[in-house]
């Protein structure tokens, strides 16, 4: 398993390439550590031009709201999260294997970029009706995908990537608030044991 946080997680799926510019990197590093701090209504343009260090003015040229910036910043981090459980999917054969590096490359992206983290944990549900059914731009069916492939029905594989998720997320939660101490990989193995035995009680084995 890597020990490395893929950058594309990090900054969005091909974001530098298409835009060419690091102030638009900069107002999105900004703009995603004080929504994660204040909330996307808590913060203001104002705020994100000045912790930029650009005008108001230069932030409309790259966003033409806060929301659109918001709603970009979700997308684009959820859909370079989903490419990469979906490369860890068509790379590892074993099932356990694959859990386990999924659980692995979610708690690097916690320890790595916890103001990422809380921002797709915190503000999910503002944004996933607009989220595509692709697994390649969601989390959800990216993991349900795997779990197809390893026999459940889909009936299942929704259920169980749901469970699967949520026992991952909460002890992120947990860390957040100080509850749980130390990075979050180092309970890596724990709760991938544990995710491993959801998706077997799904599986009905």
């Amino acid at each position: 398993m890597s020990a490395a946080l893929p950058r594309a997680v990090r900054e969005g799926a091909g974001r530098r390439g298409r835009d060419g510019t690091a102030t638009r990197a900069r107002i999105e590093a900004e703009a995603l550590a004080l929504f994660a701090q204040k909330g996307v209504h808590g913060t203001s343009v104002r705020d994100i031009a000045l912790r930029a260090g650009v005008s108001e003015g230069a932030l409309y040229r790259h966003f033409p709201s806060k929301e659109e910036l918001a709603r970009d910043l979700f997308l684009s981090r959820y859909a370079a999260l989903a490419g990469e459980i979906c490369a860890i999917d068509a790379r590892v054969a074993d099932l356990g294997e694959k859990l386990s590096e999924v659980v692995g490359l979610a708690c690097r992206l916690f320890d790595a970029e916890p103001a990422l983290f809380a921002y797709l944990l915190i503000h999910q549900h503002d944004h996933l009706t607009h989220v595509p059914a692709s697994p390649e731009a969601n989390v959800v069916e990216a993991v349900a995908r795997m779990l197809r492939g390893a026999g459940l029905s889909p009936e299942r594989a929704t259920l169980a990537s749901a469970m699967a998720l949520g026992c991952v997320v909460q002890p992120a939660v947990f860390a957040l608030y100080g509850r749980i101490e130390g990075p979050l990989v180092a309970q890596a193995d724990a709760i991938a044991r544990a995710v491993t035995r959801i998706v077997e009680g799904a599986g009905g084995k």
